[in-house]
């Protein structure tokens, strides 16, 4: 008789992982040329941050601007909800920038500013844009 235990055979039988995925997001990021509208503080002007959106590679995100702080970055909560909201009605990622300019965040302290929509290279253009001010 064997002092080896035996094996159990649920440990001898291959894995099978079934892929799940969450809800539909637009890619956060893209070299291909993208869209940026600004996002300024509805109370004092200041600049909270940009978001883009570029068609070519169903991208859109929220770059917080770097001189915002932590106000900036937590105004993108709202913008990244308004994004996947619009990703799962099936919307191009320059549609729903348009939504989201044209339809403010009511419960954001941001709007985008209608005038201030702008082409950019690429996304790393517009983080380049936060990260400097």
């Amino acid at each position: 008789m064997s002092s080896e235990r035996p094996v159990n055979p649920r440990f001898a039988e291959d894995m099978h992982l079934n892929f799940v995925s969450g809800p539909p997001r637009y890619r956060n990021h893209t070299d291909k040329p993208v869209r940026y509208i600004t996002v300024a503080d509805k109370e004092n002007g200041a600049v909270l941050g940009y978001l883009w959106a570029g068609d070519e590679d169903d991208a859109a995100g929220w770059e917080p601007r770097q001189a915002g702080g932590p106000h900036a970055v937590n105004e993108g909560g709202f913008r990244i909800r308004r994004l996947r909201s619009a990703k799962e009605r099936g919307l191009l990622p320059s549609q729903a920038l348009a939504e989201l300019l044209a339809d403010p965040e009511p419960a954001g302290k941001g709007r985008g500013l209608a005038d201030s929509l702008t082409d950019a290279p690429n996304a790393a253009a517009v983080e380049a844009l936060a990260q400097s001010e």
